[in-house]
């Protein structure tokens, strides 16, 4: 396998039923990428040296996923010049309110790019790597364009399979 070019990180295992849409999304455009539990207050001295070499490893781009009013994402880009993207985790009784926020939410000068809540902003999340990559990476681009055309085909024919059954006038 080739280095990993983005590195997922999460707070607790327990993320993982999350993050592996995020996990999903690489396998698919076949970007090599590493998974590592760490948390930004359980862990914070292994959050910090795995981040401080990140670049040097060859990473381009760290993802974190959080639940609770976790700071994983914060932390991450408090230690790196990298970007970080932001998955907040639907994991207490607030469903997943405190984690956007504390993922959202941060100072001027240390930006975190932040995703929906849940399995579809760990796949936004992926997406989102992927068209930072592709900015440096042709064949990427190209995959990424053909995978955007594909979502517009797909829904082009869930369109004319409903029509099938209700009458539409729009053609388009």
């Amino acid at each position: 396998m080739s280095k990993p070019l983005v590195g997922i990180l999460m707070g607790s295992d327990s993320d993982f039923t999350i993050m592996e849409e995020t996990s999903k999304v690489f396998e698919h455009f076949n970007v090599p990428h590493e998974i590592l539990v760490s948390s930004a207050h359980r862990s914070p001295e292994r959050t910090k040296k795995y981040v401080q070499g990140a670049k040097r490893r060859g990473i381009k781009v760290l993802i974190a996923g959080a639940g609770a009013a976790a700071h994983l994402a914060g932390v991450i880009a408090s230690e790196t010049h990298l970007p970080v993207i932001g998955v907040p985790i639907d994991s207490t009784s607030l469903n997943g309110l405190d984690s956007l926020l504390s993922t959202a939410q941060m100072p001027g000068g240390v930006p975190v790019a932040t995703v929906s809540i849940g399995k579809p902003g760990a796949k936004n999340a992926g997406i989102l790597a992927v068209q930072i990559l592709a900015l440096s990476d042709d064949k990427l681009s190209s995959q990424l364009v053909k995978y955007k055309k594909d979502q517009a085909k797909a829904v082009a024919q869930k369109s004319k399979k409903l029509n099938t059954r209700h009458v539409a006038n729009f053609k388009g």
